[in-house]
């Protein structure tokens, strides 16, 4: 997987939101808000490139004090949500 070309995350007035930038996001109309934690891995994965739910939760680990088992469960949920709103693909 990897994030849409057109799509960055920015911090609107104290909040990191992810939203849409030039003509590969002209139909998204909308700004995804995002905790710490998500913004965190977004971040990762736009380092990353192309990326997998396994890839970014050993991140996690490395990152936070988490087990892998959580941090699998959490990143997959973060992943399905961007899925649905169709900013990764």
């Amino acid at each position: 997987m990897k994030l849409k070309s057109g799509f960055v995350l920015r911090d609107v007035c104290g909040e990191k939101v992810i939203m849409g930038e030039g003509i590969g996001a002209l139909d998204f109309g909308r700004l995804l808000c995002l905790n710490e934690t998500a913004a965190w891995l977004w971040s990762k994965a736009s380092e990353m490139g192309d990326f997998t739910v396994d890839a970014l939760a050993s991140a996690l680990c490395e990152e936070y004090d988490v087990t892998p088992d959580r941090a699998k469960a959490d990143v997959a949920s973060i992943v399905a949500e961007w899925q649905k709103v169709n900013v990764i693909e």
